[in-house]
């Protein structure tokens, strides 16, 4: 049994990962630590698990953590992991500059130690089948794709810059990222980005389109926005179009459920839950003393992704990817 204990509860998902560790038999949620004590206090009411005092005592405790702190945090909780030689499951985006992205590799170059992005779209079924079609050839060569990543605006944290290191785009550009060097199998070079206020006028970008280009000649474009309504039938937002020489193939990675039309719309999901095959994943890896399928690598060249693409809005020109 894996003890796994968490550092900060400040991201949306922090509920999600401590909900599937305590439904799986591999993994126990042990509790937390936030600097935050009343974020704690009440995490731990809902979710279970116990507030640590301080993240030593609870590297002290645990096996492997998870850590759920703003962006700007994730450098630093790696850090501390790392140097405990604990297992981590970080949320995304790994690192929200090119400055946290050189301290994460060269904290995981000394250290050695297990890191897994979180991301669970890979995991998505309906991801698996699209991967499987297009490397048999169903539509042919690939020659472009078209993505989203829409949902709603999180707001606290999410639109603090100095604790998110961004707006939409760095929240929601590496997912898809992730998924489109899965599909392509080749990294992106090239990066032509806008970015915009146009939902809440505000100093955070809301809106964000980019075009990414691969060495081969395909490219994708992405809206990468929040700019889906309170009452958006899903939370997430994820689809692929994906055009080769001999057809179309469209995906939408979280339509899957039921409408409820009662006073109020409401979408029951039915299906997998990606982040309990995530959270399976990385407790399999740690057991097995193995590299999990999705690495601290997938999540830095995903991030550079988003980092370029600022850097792009911000010159008006294409940025290559570093």
């Amino acid at each position: 049994m894996i003890r796994v204990g968490m550092i900060s509860a400040a991201h949306v998902h922090a509920p999600s990962y401590a909900h599937c560790l305590s439904q799986t038999q591999d993994g126990t949620f042990e509790g937390v630590f936030d600097d935050d004590r009343q974020r704690a206090d009440e995490f731990t009411r809902k979710w279970g698990g116990r507030v640590f005092e301080d993240p030593q005592s609870l590297l002290a405790s645990v096996d492997a953590v998870v850590v759920c702190s703003p962006n700007m945090g994730h450098a630093d909780a790696i850090e501390l992991a790392a140097r405990a030689g604990k297992p981590i499951l970080c949320e995304k985006p790994l690192a929200p500059t090119k400055e946290h992205a050189e301290r994460v590799r060269a904290t995981l170059a000394e250290s050695g130690v297990l890191l897994m992005t979180a991301f669970p779209c890979p995991f998505s079924p309906a991801f698996a089948r699209l991967q499987e079609r297009v490397r048999a050839g169903e539509i042919g060569k690939l020659l472009a794709v078209n993505a989203t990543n829409r949902g709603r605006c999180p707001f606290g944290w999410f639109v603090e810059l100095e604790q998110s290191g961004g707006g939409a785009m760095i929240d929601h550009v590496v997912h898809v990222t992730d998924l489109l060097r899965r599909l392509t199998n080749e990294e992106p070079i090239w990066v032509t980005a806008q970015t915009g206020h146009n939902m809440y006028g505000k100093e955070w970008d809301d809106t964000a389109h980019l075009t990414i280009d691969f060495p081969s000649g395909v490219f994708a474009t992405l809206d990468s926005s929040w700019s889906r309504p309170q009452n958006y039938r899903t939370w997430g937002d994820v689809t692929l179009k994906v055009l080769g020489e001999k057809g179309v193939i469209e995906i939408d990675l979280f339509d899957q459920g039921v409408s409820v039309l009662t006073d109020a719309y409401r979408h029951n999901g039915t299906g997998s839950n990606l982040d309990s095959l995530m959270v399976a994943e990385f407790l399999s890896a740690v057991g097995e003393s193995r590299e999990p399928c999705v690495t601290a690598e997938d999540g830095l060249r995903a991030s550079a992704v988003a980092v370029a693409g600022y850097e792009s809005a911000r010159t008006g020109q294409s940025v290559p990817v570093g």
